[in-house]
């Protein structure tokens, strides 16, 4: 027992600077910013404010901006979430049945993860630049507007979407690969030999037993998503004034691009709305959770 204490003591010693960085820079800036959320009228610089309220929720919930990037969001998250789950799903076992090459094909789909995004945002934006991009001139499209300031909102929609779908494959590639080659050989052995097709196997064999892969990348997929705002600044290049900052008009402000703009933009006290904006999604990142979480009792197997 005695032996216990003291190694209990050297991993407390050993993790105290770690726990002490997480106090300062995670803990307390989640509480503050659920404090301040709740805190009238707050000035950050002076530290005063006009008593508690949701005033600042009431604010948010009725900005128009609010409800424009919460739609974009919600658009985003509809869009990206499944098509980068289900591609990324077919490449793993497209690179998993090959063997040739297998490695080269691994670098080439790693290479977003551990590329800049505002690089990838650069090369994105030349290969759908209106004048010089690839895919105007090899598509022989004309000088189509992508990115610009004569671009509509669906054709940005579209870039933003196959730079979210590119810049988000490495990582779910990995974790599903990982899952692949964890799967028992016996279990296509005999599917073989009942005589299965590919598609059956694939839907009754391989999706079921990568559904603990499939559930925690559909989770930190959302969340991802929800979170949205480095890939509409790596595109738009944060813009030259206020009102192109997340594409033409603000088009494709996403939430977080809301909470960065309220905070850094405008407004005497704009620390207060930011904070209920966070908080905001906040909620809805956990109830969507919490929902997939139900789902997943019926449809995991472990």
């Amino acid at each position: 027992m005695l032996e216990f204490k003291k190694d209990g003591w050297k991993a407390i010693v050993s993790i105290a600077p770690t726990l002490l960085l997480m106090a300062l820079f995670t803990f307390f800036p989640i509480v503050n910013s659920f404090i301040m959320a709740f805190k009238q009228d707050y000035n950050f610089l002076s530290g005063v404010y006009n008593g508690f309220g949701i005033s600042n929720f009431v604010y948010v919930l009725n900005d128009p901006m609010f409800k424009k990037a919460l739609g974009n969001t919600a658009i985003m998250v509809i869009i990206s979430v499944p098509a980068t789950i289900i591609v990324s799903l077919l490449v793993s076992i497209s690179l998993n049945s090959i063997k040739r090459l297998q490695g080269f094909f691994q670098t080439i789909f790693f290479l977003p993860y551990v590329t800049n995004t505002i690089a990838l945002g650069l090369v994105f934006g030349v290969v759908f630049h209106k004048d010089y991009g690839l895919i105007n001139n090899i598509l022989g499209l004309g000088k189509i507007d992508w990115l610009g300031t004569g671009a509509t909102y669906w054709k940005a929609m579209a870039v933003l979407m196959i730079y979210t779908l590119w810049d988000g494959l490495a990582f779910k590639i990995i974790v599903f690969l990982s899952g692949l080659q964890s799967i028992d050989k016996q279990y296509y052995q005999s599917a073989q030999i009942d005589g299965a097709s590919k598609s059956r196997t694939l839907f009754k064999i391989t999706v079921p037993l990568l559904s603990p892969m499939i559930l925690y990348i559909t989770i930190t997929s959302f969340i991802g998503a929800f979170k949205a705002y480095s890939s509409v600044i790596a595109l738009f290049s944060r813009g030259t004034t206020s009102n192109d900052a997340f594409g033409p008009d603000n088009m494709l402000i996403t939430v977080v691009g809301y909470v960065y703009d309220k905070m850094w933009g405008h407004g005497g006290t704009p620390f207060g709305v930011a904070s209920a904006a966070i908080l905001i999604l906040f909620a809805i990142i956990l109830v969507i959770t919490i929902l997939q979480l139900q789902v997943s009792k019926k449809r995991v197997h472990y």
